[in-house]
């Protein structure tokens, strides 16, 4: 089996501006305390119900028990967090019914072996098994088993997107209206192409959406001077740019398209429903205005079985997502919303349901054996391993005409597990770092901005500008350091 050549980050590094020093140090104890906070003011709110229960002269069990399954969540979750400041060793996942228990615990003996096992020497690919141990507090209740500590969050995150959201879905709209005229002009499609993938990059880093500004009818001609215009003003940020390539091999899939041809978009992080609402624009796109692709499953990384990473989104996460699009209460009117374009986001989103309902788009966890599939991006291990680990996951995927691995807020996939958290020189190229296993199993296109310590395929000469013109360059986001097909 693959083993890369370099060790892991260090959690203790303070040389320099390091993701995981500074992910062990403050981001972590941060989402930990959020997590009591939020369960404490919900048994605030439990509390005040059962005591106007008894005041009435009556009780309900059921909420004394959830009050007491609370506080012993938070009594955990309060553990956790006094051991992770104090770097002490990392705990055994407990026997909850779950799977990789054995799997997570079998590596964290190897850690011990080593000496790595404590919170600021474990590498910060394992070490984020703490979402694994945040299932298992609410997973060993009664009434806490399907609870989402992140939903809230989530929600109000997506209700704050109102705006681009129907800006986007009007877009998709006049898209629909030249729909025969596109299929037929790949030089219009090849632009428009450029603009999902950029839309894609960057959207989670603002809701400008200058990306998708001309993207009328009627200015499709005038985007290809003012897209050029624009990506070439982005291309400071683009370390490495494999768009044409990667544009070049979507068309080359054309004879298959109508019959098996497959894109696969592999989520990580995707900031709540924002993220995942414009890879579903993508998706459309593809599916829709191309005659590259006849379906798209969304899967791999996102949905996860369970609350993961803050934001990552859950099976109930993504189906909620579509039912709340559809709802015309969900989002607050504001200035920039129309009737048009409420009607425009409803047109776009009920297309995304009959694609749902045809099997044209796909969860992961709706294919055959899919949740099984899926268990693979909550486990311990970097993407190399895939094939031995999961390998029901790895020959689908080597099915597919093209597979787009997603990640523009912390890439601990598109990162830390493809390439694993490994000390990879920058001059590396993507396909060593990914592992011999995994490395042309089936065609890949990375998209993600920098928000981990792993860059790979770009020169020492870039670095080295870099690390003198902007010292956190490597995890402040501002950068990618390629868009690469491999």
């Amino acid at each position: 089996m693959f083993e890369a050549p370099y060790p892991p980050y260090d959690p203790q590094d303070k040389s320099r501006d390091s993701g995981s020093y500074e992910t062990v140090v403050r981001r972590w104890p941060v989402i930990i305390t959020n997590l009591i906070d939020h369960v404490h003011c919900l048994i605030h709110d439990l509390t005040m119900e059962s005591q106007a229960l008894a005041n009435s002269g009556s009780t309900d069990p059921a909420i004394q028990l959830k009050i007491e399954e609370g506080n012993g969540i938070i009594a955990k979750a309060s553990h956790l967090k006094y051991r992770m400041a104090r770097d002490q060793e990392l705990e055994m996942i407990p026997e909850d019914g779950e799977f990789y228990v054995h799997e997570y615990n079998s590596e964290l003996e190897k850690l011990s072996q080593a000496g790595k096992n404590t919170w600021f020497t474990a590498p910060w690919l394992y070490a984020d098994f703490r979402y694994r141990l945040f299932q298992s507090y609410f997973k060993q209740s009664t009434l806490w088993t399907d609870f989402d500590p992140f939903y809230a969050k989530k929600e109000e995150t997506f209700r704050s997107s109102v705006t681009a959201i129907h800006q986007i879905a009007t877009t998709m709209h006049n898209l629909e209206t030249e729909k025969d005229k596109l299929v037929d002009d790949p030089d219009k499609l090849s632009v428009l192409f450029k603009e999902m993938v950029q839309m894609c990059l960057w959207c989670v880093l603002t809701h400008d959406l200058s990306l998708l500004t001309h993207l009328t009818p009627s200015d499709i001609e005038h985007l290809q001077t003012v897209g050029r215009e624009a990506q070439q003003a982005r291309k400071e940020f683009i370390l490495k740019d494999d768009q044409d390539a990667v544009w070049e091999y979507v068309e080359s899939l054309k004879p298959l398209a109508g019959t098996v041809a497959r894109c696969d978009f592999v989520l990580d992080n995707v900031l709540i429903s924002w993220k995942l609402f414009t890879d579903l624009v993508f998706a459309d796109f593809l599916v829709t205005h191309t005659l590259y692709f006849s379906e798209v499953p969304i899967h791999a990384c996102s949905p996860k079985l369970f609350p993961w990473f803050v934001s990552d989104i859950t099976p109930t996460d993504f189906y909620q997502t579509i039912e709340s699009l559809l709802s015309p209460t969900f989002f607050n009117a504001t200035m920039e919303t129309t009737p048009e374009s409420a009607h425009h986001l409803k047109e776009m989103v009920e297309r995304w349901r009959r694609y749902l309902e045809q099997g044209i788009f796909r969860l992961s966890t709706a294919v055959e054996d899919g949740h099984k599939k899926t268990q693979f991006w909550t486990g311990p291990w970097p993407c190399w391993y895939m094939e031995d680990k999961a390998n029901s996951l790895w020959r689908f995927l080597t099915e597919s005409g093209l597979v787009i691995f997603k990640c523009v807020s912390f890439p601990l996939f598109a990162a830390q597990e493809s390439t694993g958290d490994v000390k990879w020189p920058v001059t590396t190229s993507f396909a060593t770092a990914l592992g011999r296993p995994l490395a042309g199993s089936f065609s890949l296109l990375s998209l993600r901005t920098n928000k981990a310590d792993v860059v790979v395929g770009i020169s020492q000469g870039v670095a080295d500008e870099l690390d003198e013109k902007d010292k956190g360059w490597r995890v402040n986001g501002k950068y990618v350091p390629r868009i690469r097909c491999a």
